[in-house]
């Protein structure tokens, strides 16, 4: 598609204090859903902006990203929730090499600061699983968990699910909300075990294409994530 505006601009929302939105030519955008594309911060709306303004004069979908998590959120989490508790029962942090494994002393270094902080954080404890069989997590630590869900607004509920795919791990989503988190450290805490083996055998150049991909997306996702708060009153 060839570029059919000139003029990138952001503007509050019509009806005051619902948000903020991207506007081309002085129109407002709509979601692929065909609702009005409304924000909840200026510093989103902002990014957003930035990605219609730097496109040339063909337009590259691929880039609108930040547009993509806005109209999920928008789209889906508001209308129909995001079922992220899928993620928790199959959480790649639960999910260990057997203890003399020279694999676990990584898994466990890496993994249970992040478990560890969680299960403080929720009060409920998470159960480690040598293997691959899968073992359900206690009720209360599911309940602990869709109560933190269920709480949070459709913009997170977005960049949770991207980066709870990418990561195999809703634990890793999570810690990436936190102040002071790292989406590298969290990603290579996720990757892990991919990371280990390349470590020990070399990287095949397809895998460290693919992992670098992945790592920019769940860098996107954790800085839409912040976006969505950067100028809100803190909850």
């Amino acid at each position: 598609m060839k570029r059919f505006y000139k003029e990138v601009a952001v503007e509050p929302a019509p009806v005051a204090g619902d948000g903020w939105r991207v506007t081309l030519d002085g129109r407002g955008i709509k979601t692929q859903m065909g609702a009005n594309q409304i924000v909840p911060s200026r510093a989103l709306a902002e990014a957003m902006a930035a990605e219609w303004a730097g496109q040339g004069a063909e337009i590259d979908a691929a880039r609108f990203v930040f547009r993509d998590l806005a109209d999920y959120a928008i789209d889906i989490a508001a209308k129909e929730g995001v079922d992220l508790l899928r993620f928790a029962e199959t959480d790649t942090l639960c999910y260990r090499a057997e203890p003399d494994d020279p694999l676990a002393a990584r898994q466990r270094e890496l993994w249970d600061p992040i478990l560890g902080a969680l299960e403080t954080k929720l009060g409920v404890g998470f159960d480690r699983i040598c293997g691959i069989v899968h073992r359900p997590q206690p009720p209360a630590t599911i309940a602990a968990l869709k109560a933190l869900l269920d709480a949070a607004d459709p913009f997170t509920l977005a960049a949770l699910n991207t980066m709870a795919s990418l990561a195999a791990s809703l634990a890793v989503a999570l810690a990436a909300l936190e102040d002071g988190a790292d989406p590298e450290t969290l990603y290579a805490a996720a990757n892990a075990e991919e990371d280990w083996q390349a470590e020990h055998w070399g990287w095949e150049w397809t895998a460290e294409e693919k992992r670098a991909k992945k790592l920019a997306e769940f860098t996107a996702a954790f800085a839409f994530a912040r976006l969505t708060k950067a100028d809100r009153p803190s909850d």
